[in-house]
């Protein structure tokens, strides 16, 4: 079985809620290790002790940079990145400029993406691009992901992980639906069955992004390794 092919990689845990303690943290990082999940994205002050905690692991390392809104100054984005990069994260998912969409200023936006986007791909790192789960109509969303692949973005995520599972559901379409074959789509939100997760994957994602606890990993191993090819899903 390649890794592509692992149930596990299809599933991320996403712990950045406000206040996540360090015993939670390792705890993430031992069941991410454990089960040989594609990764672990957590808030940049705990980046530097999950990459401790990791060791020599290849598990990929992610945090969110912009969060909350993302209308941060561009500068402000790349200290975030560099400093996230510094500490040893290997994948940035960055908040866009919402604003700057709906403003119809899309050279602010693509100039935003491309000051994340560039340091992390100078680092040998992966980019992508959140587009909030805040109303946004379908065109807004098609644009904002016409802009992440002019921007050279790996993937673009459905929000910063606070959306419901129906909405990632139904936003996972509407991106995989806007992009080329060169990006990704990760589904990021509150979810909490495997079946969500396999509906998500159905929907067009290549990998779901959520807090994750034992018992839901061990339902969705088993949904995802059962009778449905691995192939078959997140391939629209």
């Amino acid at each position: 079985m390649t890794a592509l092919e692992r149930p596990g990689a299809r599933l991320e845990h996403r712990l950045t809620r406000p206040n996540v303690s360090l015993a939670e943290l390792y705890a993430a990082v031992d069941l991410a290790l454990e089960h040989e999940l594609a990764g672990l994205t957590v808030s940049p002050w705990l980046v530097r002790p999950a990459q401790r905690r990791l060791g020599a692991s290849r598990l990929r390392l992610g945090t969110v940079i912009g969060d909350g809104h993302g209308g941060q100054l561009g500068s402000v984005k790349a200290y975030e990145a560099s400093k996230a990069l510094e500490h040893g994260a290997t994948q940035l998912d960055f908040v866009m400029n919402g604003g700057a969409l709906v403003s119809g200023d899309d050279q602010l936006v693509l100039d935003d993406m491309l000051s994340v986007i560039e340091m992390a791909h100078a680092a040998l790192a992966a980019a992508g691009v959140i587009i909030e789960a805040a109303p946004l109509s379908e065109e807004l969303v098609a644009r904002a992901c016409r802009i992440a692949e002019r921007a050279g973005a790996d993937y673009v995520v459905t929000s910063s992980g606070d959306a419901s599972a129906q909405r990632a559901i139904a936003r996972a379409t509407l991106e995989r639906d806007s992009l080329g074959p060169r990006l990704t789509v990760v589904a990021a939100g509150r979810f909490e069955t495997a079946d969500e997760i396999v509906d998500a994957l159905r929907a067009g994602a290549s990998r779901v992004s959520c807090a994750l606890t034992p018992a839901l990993v061990a339902d969705a191993l088993v949904a995802l390794g059962g009778p449905t090819p691995m192939a078959a899903l997140g391939t629209r």
